[in-house]
């Protein structure tokens, strides 16, 4: 007896259309709330202060590159997105020739950025960049000192934030 009962009530129930009215009533309670969609371009959303965007590398102040050519970005990363080759100098020290990270590689994890002894590759906050093609993902040596050169401020603000948990 419960299961006709049952089967007459889900009968008229789909006759009246019910779900269909109850789906109606939600999106009628909704259509007047706030709405929290933003217009990308032109309206931002706030940033965690250690956001990893796009790569840069740094210079020292006097202009001279910082990176020692140690490696130690390149062993450390776990996507193998990282490709570093150096050669001495004249004075002993070591310099990198080529340096270049595939950013369609990249994972952003900022374990690069933790094993530099001297703080030369850094992420910065830059969110906003693209590629047309693959290759434009693959950034050189000049291309990332380009960015870090770009950037050197913002980069030099955050560390100092940064710097108490470090």
């Amino acid at each position: 007896m419960k299961k006709i009962v049952l089967r007459a009530r889900e009968y008229f129930s789909s006759l009246l259309l019910l779900e269909l009215l109850r789906g109606l009533m939600l999106t009628g309670r909704q259509m007047f709330k706030r709405k929290v969609t933003l217009h990308f371009p032109e309206e931002k959303t706030p940033r965690s202060g250690r956001f990893r965007g796009l790569h840069a590398l740094r210079r020292y102040p006097n202009g001279e590159e910082r990176c020692i050519a140690c490696k130690l970005c390149e062993a450390v990363c776990p996507a193998l997105a990282i490709h570093i080759e150096s050669e001495q100098r004249e004075d002993g020290s070591r310099r990198t020739t080529r340096y270049d990270i595939d950013l369609t590689k990249c994972i952003f994890c900022g374990m690069c950025e933790e094993a530099c002894p001297v703080d030369a590759v850094v992420e910065t906050h830059v969110l906003e960049y693209h590629g047309e093609r693959r290759g434009d993902l693959y950034y050189t040596k000049d291309m990332l000192l380009a960015v870090g050169d770009k950037y050197e401020k913002e980069i030099a603000a955050a560390r100092a934030a940064d710097a108490r948990y470090r």
